[in-house]
C-alpha cells in the first residue's frame, strides 16, 4: 500500500497486465486457469455502453484512466461491460467531455470497447462482455426482437469473438440480460426456449474462439412454478443443462437484488435473512454445493441505506464468500438510479460504506479509502443528450398457486431512489383485469413505466390508459402497442401480450419522451 496526498491506495503489480489470468475454463464447479489453478471473478459493472450516449457513463467526469484505476485500487479483477447492438453498429457516441477525454472524441462506440478492453488490461482487468440490450433504448424479456433478429444476435457475438480472438483480457461473453416473461428453460418452443437458444449461441461463439467462457443467465419463471429475479432462475439447469461443443466452458450466472429494488416476500417473512440462503441453494447455489458447474452472481447491489438492504448485503457477501463464488457488482456508476455506485456524484470519491461491506470478497489488496481525485478542472456534464439513470433493475414476475418455496409477489413497491420516485398505483379491474404501474425509470426528457396484466378471467384483448401531461412520443414499447391523444396515452395488448389466459399476469411496458412523468396516474384498463 501507498500513501498519496495523505490517502491510502492500493499498490498494483509491477505490469498490472502480467496479474491477468489469461484464458478459463471450467473444472466441475470451479473456474480455472490454463494450468488448473482455481481463479475467482471479482467483477464491477461498468454500464453506459447500451444506452443511448453508447458511452461508458461517468466520461463527462472523470478520465477513462481514473475510473479503470479506481475499479482496480477498490479490489476487482474484471469489468462486467454491458453493450447494446445498436451500440455496436452505431457511428458515434455522446456524453463524453472533450476537456477530461479529449482521445475519445472521434472513437465510434466499438471502437470505445477497443479502448476499455485495451486499457482494462494495462490495469490488471479482465473483461467480460455483456449483451445487455438489442436496442439502446430498453432491455428485452428474450434475446431477439422485431428489430433486432436471433441472427443478428448471433452475427454480432460472432463478430465480437472474433474481433478479441488473439487477445485474453476478454476472459467471457454473457449471451444476454435477465431473459424474464414468456422466456422459459428447456420447454422446447424454439420461439421462448432460452436454453435452447443459448446453446445456439454460444456454439456459435465457441466455433470463433473456443477459449471463451459461455455466461449463461437463468430466467425468472422456473419451471416448478416459482418466481425469481429477472435471469435469476436456475433450477432447472440441474435436469437440462447447457451442453456446448466444447466441453468446460458454461458459466451459470443469477442476479439477485434487495427490497429496495423490489419487495420480494422473502424480505418480510419472519425468519428473514435465514430464509435467503435456503432460497439461493434452490435457485442456483446447488450447482456450485453439489459441484455441478461454477457461478458467477452477475448482478447484486444496493444504495444502502435501508436496514433491510445491509442486511441482505451482509448476507449475500457471507455466501459468496463461503461457497467461493464469483460475481459481478452492480455498479461502478454513481448514475445508477436503483442501486448507487460504487463512486458518489463527483465519480471521484469512493463509497467507503459499500466497499467496506464488499470486504470479504474483494482482493486482497484492495483498500476503501478513496483515491485522490484527478486534477483535471470539472465541467458540466454534456446536455447534448440527456443521461438517464441506470438500466431499469429486474422485477419479479408474479406469483401463481403457492408453493413450498417463496415466490415472488404481485405487489411491486418503489424502488428506492435518492430523488423521490411516485409511488405504484393500482387501480382495480373492471371485471376481467386488472393492472399495476411501476415506474422503471425517469429523467429530464422521458420515463420508462412497466404494467403487471393481471386477467382474473380469460380476455381476448385488453387496453390501459392514463393521463400524461408533457408526453411527446411513445419511443418504444414491449407487449404493447401505444397512442397520445390530448395528454392520454392508450395502450393495446399486442403480440405474445395480446391475449390473457385465467389468472395469468403479463410484464408489458413503454418509454415516453414527456417532459413530465406522471405522478401516481389512475389507470383504466377495459378487457374483452
Amino acid at each position: 500500500m501507498v500513501i498519496v496526498g495523505g490517502l491510502a491506495a492500493a499498490a498494483g503489480p509491477a505490469s498490472a497486465a502480467e496479474s491477468l489470468p489469461g484464458w478459463l475454463k471450467t473444472d466441475r464447479a470451479k473456474i480455472v486457469t490454463a494450468s488448473g489453478t482455481p481463479y475467482t471473478i471479482r467483477a464491477a459493472n461498468w454500464f453506459g455502453l447500451e444506452t443511448p450516449e453508447c458511452a461508458p457513463h461517468g466520461l463527462w467526469a472523470v478520465t477513462m484512466e481514473q475510473a479503470l484505476t479506481d475499479i482496480a485500487a477498490m479490489g476487482f479483477n474484471t469489468i462486467r461491460l454491458p453493450f447494446s447492438n445498436q451500440c455496436l453498429a452505431a457511428s458515434s457516441a455522446s456524453a463524453i467531455d472533450p476537456n477530461i477525454n479529449p482521445d475519445l472524441m472521434t472513437l465510434t462506440p466499438l471502437q470505445l470497447m477497443d479502448k476499455v478492453i485495451e486499457r482494462s488490461r494495462a490495469h490488471g482487468l479482465s473483461v467480460i462482455l455483456d449483451r445487455h440490450r438489442p436496442g439502446s433504448d430498453a432491455q428485452s424479456q428474450l434475446w431477439y426482437t422485431s428489430a433486432y433478429s436471433e441472427q443478428r444476435w448471433i452475427d454480432d457475438w460472432k463478430m465480437l469473438a472474433a474481433r478479441y480472438k488473439n487477445d485474453s483480457t476478454v476472459i467471457g461473453v454473457d449471451l444476454h440480460n435477465e431473459p424474464n416473461g414468456p422466456a422459459c428453460w428447456g420447454c422446447g418452443d424454439p420461439a421462448r426456449d432460452w436454453a435452447a437458444a443459448a446453446t445456439r449461441a454460444g456454439n456459435a461463439v465457441l466455433s470463433v474462439n473456443p477459449n471463451l467462457l459461455i455466461v449463461v443467465e437463468g430466467v425468472d419463471r422456473q419451471n416448478d412454478g416459482t418466481y425469481t429475479w429477472w435471469g435469476g432462475g436456475l433450477k432447472d439447469a440441474r435436469t437440462t443443462p447447457i451442453t456446448l461443443s466444447v466441453p468446460n466452458r458454461v458459466v451459470y450466472s443469477p442476479h439477485d437484488y434487495p427490497a429496495s429494488v423490489y419487495n420480494q416476500p422473502w424480505f418480510s417473512a419472519p425468519e428473514y435473512p435465514a430464509n435467503l440462503a435456503p432460497l439461493w441453494d434452490a435457485n442456483w447455489g446447488y450447482l456450485v454445493k453439489e459441484n455441478i458447474a461454477p457461478v458467477l452472481v452477475g448482478e447484486f447491489g444496493t444504495k444502502y441505506e435501508t436496514q433491510s438492504d445491509k442486511t441482505w448485503l451482509a448476507t449475500i457477501v457471507d455466501y459468496i464468500a463461503k461457497n467461493g463464488i464469483s460475481y459481478a457488482y452492480w455498479s461502478y456508476n454513481a448514475d445508477s438510479g436503483d442501486t448507487g455506485g460504487l463512486v458518489k456524484d463527483d465519480w471521484k470519491t469512493w463509497q467507503t460504506a459499500k466497499l467496506e461491506a464488499l470486504r470479504p470478497i474483494l482482493t486482497p489488496r484492495a483498500t476503501t479509502t478513496p483515491t485522490p481525485t484527478p486534477t483535471a478542472t470539472a465541467t458540466p456534464k454534456p446536455t447534448s443528450s440527456p443521461t438517464p439513470t441506470a438500466t431499469p433493475k429486474p422485477t419479479a414476475s408474479p406469483t401463481p398457486t403457492a408453493t413450498p418455496k417463496p415466490t415472488a409477489s404481485p405487489t411491486p413497491t418503489p424502488t428506492a431512489s435518492a430523488s423521490p420516485t411516485p409511488k405504484p398505483t393500482t387501480t382495480p379491474a373492471p371485471a376481467r383485469v386488472s393492472a399495476t404501474w411501476i415506474l422503471q425509470n425517469s429523467w429530464r426528457g422521458g420515463y420508462v413505466a412497466e404494467f403487471d396484466v393481471t386477467a382474473a378471467t380469460a380476455a381476448k384483448s385488453w387496453t390501459v390508459s392514463w393521463e400524461s401531461r408533457g408526453a411527446v412520443s411513445i419511443t418504444n414499447t414491449w407487449g404493447m402497442s401505444c397512442s397520445i391523444k390530448s395528454s392520454i396515452i392508450t395502450c393495446k395488448g399486442s403480440g405474445w401480450a395480446t391475449s390473457l389466459a385465467p389468472g395469468q399476469t403479463v410484464r408489458v411496458g413503454l418509454q415516453v419522451a414527456a417532459t413530465r412523468t406522471p405522478s401516481s396516474p389512475k389507470l383504466t384498463v377495459t378487457a374483452t
